[in-house]
């Protein structure tokens, strides 16, 4: 099909002479270039265009190679050619690995001036109760990241029987430890001990993991500043920022309401001027509210929840979930995936975050950074 703006004919050129046609030689030399006839449809008479279409035919049975562009300039026609329009690309890979490590290095450097300086440095204390392997490993991790960036690191590891007494005794002693700028118990605790007393107990001023109520409720508050902000919502962030994504003004949607995450997720964003929802278990109509967001935090625990069909495109996906999902091809049985379909979820989004590889490695480089800012703080060092 050729359509000419200025111009409307559906029936081809049985009648070359028939008003509303161009009689220029120059249009009939730049149309027999096409194999085909135009229908021209009227549209903004200040230019000519005609957009020649490779599947249209009329009764002098042509056909258009290729899509052309017909400019009419000064009583001449012109045929320009046009290139088919190219497909989607895949969103954005945001890469939680190289952000991370660029936060390590970027503590490394603060606590190398801030030792120079001060003769000091920062310390983090964790503390285990049981012999939980996981959270074994995590407590290495931990350890490790602090040698690597020049942090103290203090530990004590509780038998799985310890008495909730003796779990507070610990964090008594690193309460009043001046070389101690930041506590973390190591979660889940055992049954038999209360969770939230022993946070609780937790010195609002070396709380790294930003779960004091102190903290949080400072963090809910317009012109009132934690100390700390949860690692995990804080990398999460970090992560949006250092890509480039701007918050201010933008639609967020958290999926799910968690005091770790997902409820300070929402208040971060909030207090960078984005417009947040909340989506939960009780939400009727998760999909379309999340089909809104310009940002999606998936922070929900369900395993490939959000799908592609949910999201809005070019929308920005951070996936904070983590979940074994059976892969016989896997030497373990299972492979690691986030609460939102990743493989659906990358041909509609802008930006997105994998699992692995995504939230996980901040949520350690920011635990540092925290360590890092209650440590300037006891010691009065401007970073």
């Amino acid at each position: 099909m050729c359509h000419v703006e200025g111009w409307t004919r559906h029936s081809g050129f049985q009648n070359k002479k028939q008003p509303g046609f161009f009689q220029k030689s120059a249009t009939r030399a730049a149309l027999s270039k096409c194999e085909g006839p135009p229908s021209l449809q009227r549209a903004t008479p200040s230019r000519t265009t005609a957009i020649m279409s490779a599947t249209a035919t009329a009764t002098l049975g042509w056909k258009f190679s290729s899509p052309v562009l017909l400019r009419r300039r000064s009583g001449s026609v012109r045929a320009v050619s046009r290139a088919p329009q190219a497909a989607r690309a895949d969103a954005a890979i945001i890469d939680g690995k190289a952000i991370a490590e660029t936060v390590r290095e970027e503590v490394r450097e603060k606590v190398a001036a801030m030792k120079e300086a001060t003769g000091k440095v920062p310390g983090l204390a964790v503390v285990l109760v049981g012999g939980r392997k996981d959270s074994e490993t995590y407590v290495r991790s931990k350890k490790k990241a602090c040698g690597e960036a020049g942090i103290e690191s203090f530990g004590t590891d509780l038998p799985g029987d310890a008495t909730e007494d003796e779990v507070l005794a610990v964090v008594a002693a690193y309460n009043a430890d001046p070389n101690v700028h930041g506590i973390l118990v190591q979660l889940p605790m055992p049954d038999h001990i209360d969770e939230e007393r022993v946070l609780g107990a937790i010195d609002y001023e070396k709380d790294v993991d930003g779960f004091h109520p102190l903290n949080i409720g400072r963090l809910s508050q317009r012109g009132r500043e934690p100390l700390f902000v949860p690692c995990t919502p804080r990398g999460c962030i970090e992560l949006l920022e250092r890509s480039g994504i701007p918050i201010a003004g933008k639609e967020a949607v958290v999926v799910g309401r968690s005091n770790v995450v997902g409820t300070p997720a929402a208040l971060l964003l909030q207090r960078r001027d984005a417009t947040v929802t909340i989506v939960h278990s009780r939400t009727p109509n998760s999909e379309e509210i999340v089909k809104r967001a310009d940002i999606v935090i998936a922070a929900c625990g369900r395993m490939e929840m959000v799908k592609g069909s949910w999201l809005k495109p070019g929308a920005a996906v951070i996936d904070v979930g983590i979940n074994a999902k059976d892969d016989d091809t896997k030497k373990r049985g299972y492979r690691l995936v986030g609460d939102v379909d990743f493989e659906e979820c990358k041909k509609v989004a802008g930006h997105i975050t994998p699992v692995p590889g995504g939230v996980g490695p901040m949520t350690i480089a920011i635990l540092l950074q925290n360590t890092l800012e209650g440590a300037a703080r006891a010691y009065k060092y401007e970073l």
